[in-house]
């Protein structure tokens, strides 16, 4: 049964956001939902069958929810929000209408761009520790650098550590020319950059030569005890379940710990698992140890990112299926 509904929209500086550059965002849900939309003076009029009908209508509302309350809509956070109404929850979107996490070196404003993120974003403010687990693009690092530069700014804390497991992706480190430094530095290099957009260069290298801001690899934690710190842990899913013990069991007073990985990325030779799954499973009961999960839902790369992690998803279900039936 075909319906038509209609979002009533007050100015034309309004609708505009809402269409989008060339009807970019118009065209996305039209093409996502497989409803047709007209535009009548400013209101936008919704054809289609009733339930696609009801979740056009869901995201054009909270599309103009956000454009009202001042928020850039772009392709990223229609898409998203076409994805959330598939869901019945596309009013959830409105959640992130407000909140500015941190404030780059260059003036730019930090904010959730999914639900998942928020989520993630709370967890770290309400608790000592935190596991972020989620595929690539979730935002998962840059977040907890953000919240640890703030930290700072607040003098909650003294130093940022930041650290990750020198694990090889395929490659090894020991025919790199260099010392151990210099080979653990690319794997350390998302950090620095994220570091450096929240607080400039300049700013980002007095910090490092006074040891307010300390990056290193994972194996340089032990036997030290960690205080008035907010410490980061990247990439933990190539952390064995030694070397996450290890690292959990450094928290000094005064002390916040994030801890960040991809468990569909694990690089540990064969027969090493992985620290991460090991301590989200054994660690979940614990107060004020939350543990957060990102899905596809909440990548914010580019949108083909979000295809490529689904795509790797089904296959994985696939092969886990046909490995079954072998068995």
């Amino acid at each position: 049964m075909t319906v038509t509904k209609r979002v009533e929209v007050a100015r034309v500086e309004l609708l505009q956001p809402i269409l989008g550059t060339f009807d970019e965002n118009l065209n996305i849900v039209c093409r996502e939902l497989g409803v047709s939309v007209r535009v009548e003076g400013y209101d936008l009029v919704i054809c289609g069958e009733e339930e696609k009908a009801l979740k056009a209508e869901s995201v054009f509302k909270s599309l103009l929810s956000l454009v009202e309350d001042g928020e850039l809509v772009d392709k990223g956070r229609v898409i998203y929000c076409v994805e959330l109404a598939k869901d019945g929850k596309a009013s959830d979107i409105t959640k992130l209408s407000s909140g500015t996490i941190a404030i780059t070196s260059r003036g730019k404003q930090i904010k959730c761009k999914t639900v998942g993120q928020k989520k993630y974003v709370d967890s770290i403010k309400r608790n000592t520790i935190t596991f972020g687990v989620g595929p690539a693009g979730t935002g998962k690092t840059y977040l907890a650098v953000c919240l640890a530069v703030q930290a700072m700014k607040q003098k909650a804390v003294e130093k940022i550590i930041l650290t990750r497991p020198a694990v090889e992706a395929g490659e090894k480190l020991g025919f790199l020319p260099g010392d151990l430094q210099t080979k653990v530095d690319p794997y350390l290099r998302p950090l620095y950059d994220a570091l450096q957009e929240m607080l400039g260069l300049e700013t980002y290298t007095k910090l490092m030569e006074r040891g307010n801001i300390e990056i290193a690899p994972l194996a340089y934690m032990r036997g030290r005890t960690l205080s008035d710190a907010f410490i980061i842990l990247d990439e933990a899913q190539n952390a064995t379940r030694e070397q996450m013990k290890m690292f959990l069991t450094r928290m000094g007073d005064a002390s916040k710990m994030v801890i960040t990985g991809d468990i569909t990325q694990v690089d540990l030779p064969d027969g090493k698992s992985s620290g991460l799954q090991h301590a989200t499973r054994v660690l979940q009961d614990i107060e004020d140890i939350g543990i957060c999960y990102l899905t596809d839902k909440d990548v914010v790369r580019h949108p083909l990112v979000m295809s490529i992690v689904r795509a790797y998803e089904k296959d994985s279900l696939r092969s886990n299926k046909n490995d079954g039936k072998k068995a």
